[in-house]
């Protein structure tokens, strides 16, 4: 009888031991589970990383009056980590100034101010206004590059790698090409010391011809000098003749235009413009030319220029970050 109890006991405990065993082994399946899901979150992050171009706050600058160096706050809490800088937007202080190099210290000084107190990275200043550097006379190419200078100065003050410039000028493609490479050499000369990039976007007329613009860099040459593909600024030609405005009368195809440049980038530009119900844009697929981004085996900062006409900009450039976000996941 007492043995009896035992073997029921026995077995008992026998089951009791199978039965925590297959409940512990159930939790570390739940727990590799986890980890797996975790691992897989990791592994499609974006192979870039997010910067803004301040184009995308242009109405809140001009028309708004939001200050121009609330910049660096505006884009950390938007979630981007890099800044672009358009030049023309501080204009109004630095004209009244005559551009004086205590002005642009001082523009220096705030930009840094800001920058390290939001802990983002200075990337680039895009540069307006400051003459053709593809003029038709070697004396209109020769100040123009010289107007810059104080550019690649504030640039390098800034930590920025580059400068963004123009190539306006000429009157037939022959002779912008020649005074292209020209001029960028110069700008690309006086940069180089001080360990500053010039890049050049397709930013209408000859410029945005890119199988032109490709040739001007692999004239020019030099590892300081490069590109900065925009998803859409690839208008050559408009009806009212106008360069930046009005109805576009020929156009360079994007796909292949981006592809051309992106040997020779040193940034990119995600230009958007409206978007559709499902958080695409209407002109651009950004699936597509993202591929060709990362098939051209660049890994820097991809920066969001909203210029649309529909959305808020803030609402704009939250759109246009997203997508680049939901594009990187299913590359």
């Amino acid at each position: 009888m007492k043995d009896s109890i035992f073997n029921k006991r026995g077995l008992l405990f026998a089951f009791f031991a199978i039965f925590l065993f297959f409940f512990s082994c159930k939790d570390e399946k739940k727990k590799e589970d986890n980890i797996l899901k975790v691992e897989d979150t990791i592994v499609v992050a974006p192979f870039f990383k997010l910067s803004l171009a301040q184009w995308s706050m242009h109405k809140m600058v001009f028309d708004d009056k939001v200050s121009p160096y609330t910049f660096a706050e505006k884009a950390k809490s938007w979630g981007f980590s890099g800044l672009e800088y358009v030049s023309g937007m501080y204009y109004e202080e630095l004209e009244k100034e005559n551009f004086s190099k205590e002005a642009m210290a001082a523009f220096v000084e705030k930009c840094n101010a800001e920058s390290k107190k939001h802990e983002m990275t200075n990337l680039l200043i895009m540069i307006d206004g400051q003459g053709n550097l593809a003029a038709e006379t070697s004396e209109e190419r020769k100040k123009a590059v010289e107007n810059h200078y104080k550019w690649v100065d504030a640039a390098a003050a800034m930590g920025c790698h580059s400068i963004r410039v123009n190539l306006s000028g000429g009157t037939s493609t022959e002779e912008w090409i020649t005074s292209s490479v020209d001029g960028l050499t110069q700008l690309a000369t006086y940069a180089k010391d001080k360990n500053v990039n010039v890049i050049v976007e397709n930013h209408g007329g000859f410029s945005s011809n890119a199988a032109d613009l490709a040739l001007v860099m692999s004239k020019v040459n030099m590892p300081n000098c490069g590109t900065l593909p925009d998803f859409g600024n690839f208008c050559m030609k408009r009806k009212d003749g106008s360069i930046y405005n009005g109805e576009c009368a020929e156009e360079y195809d994007m796909y292949k235009g981006v592809s051309e440049l992106m040997p020779y980038a040193k940034g990119v530009s995600a230009k958007s413009y409206n978007f559709d119900a499902d958080g695409n844009e209407t002109k651009i697929d950004f699936s597509k030319m993202m591929n060709i981004v990362k098939d051209a085996g660049y890994e820097g900062f991809v920066g969001v220029e909203y210029e649309g006409d529909v959305l808020t900009e803030e609402e704009g450039i939250i759109a246009t970050r997203d997508l680049l976000l939901k594009v990187a996941k299913e590359l």
